[in-house]
C-alpha cells in the first residue's frame, strides 16, 4: 500500500492490521508520556484495540476522509501521523501526529509532518493544514512554529484530561505559505 520514504532510515507507510501488535508495543511502552497529552492510550488496553483503530483509519482513506500512518524508523514503527479529517468543501485538514518515548528528539515528527503538509497542499490540493496541541506541550508544539505555522488561537478547557483541563492551541498554515517558506 502507501509508502514514502523520508530519507535513508525513516519511511511513512498505511498502517494496516497486520501493524497492530507492533503499533500496540510503541503504544504499550510509552504509554505514560504519550497519556499526558493525548487520550487514545487509556483507551488502548490490548492488541485489538490498535486492530480497531486501523480498521477505522482503513474505513476513513476508503471514505476519502483522512487516514493515519506508521512513522518508521530503520523498519520499526516508531509512532503515527494521520489526517484526522479532510473537509473537501473548505479544502483543509487538520494533522494529528506522536512518537513513542525512544524515537522523540530526532527529528522524526517534523520530517513526517513536512511530508504531510507536501501530500496535503501538492497531491490532495488542500488550501489549509491545521494542527491542534495541548498549550503545555511544548515540544510538540515547537514542529507547527518551526515549519511556519501560524498561531490561530487557544480553545481553553478542550478536554479534561489526567485530572485537569487542558487548553489546545490551534495552528494554522495555508497553501501559499508554505509554498513561500518551503524550499
Amino acid at each position: 500500500m502507501f509508502k514514502v520514504n523520508i530519507d535513508s532510515e525513516n519511511h511513512l507507510s498505511i498502517l494496516e492490521p497486520r501493524h497492530a501488535k507492533e503499533l500496540y508495543q510503541v503504544i504499550d511502552n510509552s504509554r505514560e508520556s504519550i497519556g499526558k497529552w493525548l487520550s487514545f492510550p487509556k483507551k488502548t488496553i490490548k492488541v485489538d484495540d490498535s486492530v480497531t483503530f486501523i480498521e477505522k483509519s482503513l474505513k476513513r482513506l476508503s471514505d476519502n476522509n483522512g487516514y493515519w500512518a506508521g512513522i518508521w524508523h530503520n523498519g520499526s514503527i516508531t509512532g503515527s501521523i494521520g489526517f484526522l479529517y479532510i473537509d473537501w468543501s473548505a479544502k483543509k485538514t487538520e494533522i494529528g501526529y506522536w512518537l513513542g518515548d525512544r524515537f522523540t528528539g530526532k527529528g522524526l515528527a517534523t520530517k513526517a509532518v513536512k511530508q504531510f503538509i507536501n501530500h496535503a497542499f501538492n497531491d490532495l490540493d488542500l488550501r489549509k493544514v491545521e494542527i491542534n496541541i495541548a498549550s503545555k506541550n511544548l515540544k510538540s508544539r515547537a514542529i507547527p512554529e518551526r515549519l511556519g505555522f501560524k498561531q490561530e488561537g487557544i480553545i481553553r478547557n478542550y478536554e479534561y484530561l489526567n485530572g485537569e483541563y487542558q487548553d489546545r492551541v490551534i495552528y494554522g498554515l495555508l497553501k501559499e505559505e508554505w509554498n513561500l517558506t518551503d524550499t
